[in-house]
């Protein structure tokens, strides 16, 4: 226990609840980092994970994350995420329900949506036991689908990236790696196709590829194995996360990483100052995979898809300031973020002690 309590305190975390229930099957935690800001907001995700400590790390690291990319976003949710140890397929009404009444029994404090391998029905299921959920179907009087808007997010932020990189933004004959073909995956490749980018995509679903592949006939699938040999102009990480690493740095051939998973560098002080190094523009992951959160998010105040676009419009810009930022404190992209996403955390925490 005392690692656990070491590795909690390390990471600044609040609360983590380590919930179980025999009858669904269900094994889950929920970390909540911060709550400075508002609630702790952040998706659930159902991963057949190798040992409870790789779901523990994971939901630590993804609710840190949540923390800042709420944060820099201007959000006035906290940071939170939660995982379920589990094979996908065996998910069941049972499972979420359970699942509901764990949220629920937070009174507020940790609001649920959708994540890897989850989805609205799953987030409906879960409303049946709880109001501290979003990213319901439309029908059941939630927002539907964040996919589209974290995709939309992406594309601003790679964009934003190719300004600063080459001087204009034009994503046209530019060589794009979509690493992840899931629902992100494939909004992204619409985005990126529409624009006359040369698309590569590779996943390890192969049913996932096929569905890419039969809706973007112009798309290239490669090899899942050999990615990391091929000549590209921006490498789009939209699967899981830490595959930019020691090993793959020294492979890539790329100007700028620019994608929709979290927490992609596997250490951000190690691995972001090595980009730099290598000249490699990095696209700070909390911050241009964020669409998805703004977009769910906005189901807490009265929901309004103008008041969202715009909101995940101001990626673009925002990606802009934060290399900027990272130029004038001699640091990399990411540690840059955290450095705007942090400030914002500390003036509203000074602001309420003097209240």
């Amino acid at each position: 226990m005392q690692s656990i309590f070491d590795r909690v305190q390390e990471m600044g975390h609040e609360q983590v609840v380590f919930c179980h229930d025999p009858n669904s099957g269900l094994n889950a935690i929920i970390a909540i980092h911060n709550t400075t800001l508002g609630p702790a907001l952040g998706g659930t995700r159902v991963w057949n994970y190798g040992s409870h400590e790789d779901a523990l790390i994971d939901a630590l690291r993804l609710s840190r994350g949540m923390t800042y990319k709420n944060a820099i976003s201007g959000l006035n949710i906290g940071g939170g995420k939660a995982v379920i140890i589990a094979d996908p397929s065996m998910k069941s009404e049972a499972l979420w329900r359970r699942y509901g009444r764990f949220v629920n029994s937070l009174n507020g404090k940790y609001i649920t949506a959708e994540d890897v391998n989850t989805n609205t029905s799953d987030m409906e299921f879960v409303s049946l036991e709880t109001k501290f959920v979003t990213g319901v179907p439309e029908y059941a009087g939630g927002s539907g689908d964040p996919s589209p808007f974290t995709a939309r997010g992406v594309y601003m932020g790679m964009k934003a990236s190719a300004k600063k990189a080459y001087g204009n933004d034009s994503l046209a004959g530019k060589k794009v790696l979509v690493q992840g073909a899931g629902h992100v995956g494939q909004y992204l490749i619409g985005h990126l196709v529409e624009e006359g980018a040369k698309v590569m995509v590779s996943d390890i679903d192969q049913a996932k590829l096929k569905s890419a592949s039969e809706k973007y006939r112009s798309i290239e699938v490669v090899d899942n194995a050999t990615i990391f040999d091929l000549d590209m102009d921006i490498y789009a990480p939209c699967a899981l996360g830490a595959t930019v690493n020691d090993e793959t740095i020294s492979k890539l051939k790329c100007s700028i990483i620019a994608g929709a998973a979290n927490n992609q560098l596997a250490d951000e002080n190690i691995h972001g100052p090595q980009l730099v190094k290598k000249g490699i523009l990095y696209g700070p992951d909390f911050l241009i995979n964020a669409g998805g959160v703004i977009n769910v998010s906005a189901e807490l105040d009265g929901y309004n898809i103008g008041k969202v676009n715009s909101a995940v419009e101001r990626i673009y810009q925002r990606t802009l300031d934060i290399y900027e930022l990272a130029e004038k404190e001699n640091t990399h992209p990411q540690a840059a973020a955290m450095i705007m996403a942090q400030k914002r955390i500390d003036d509203i925490a000074k602001m309420k002690s003097r209240m």
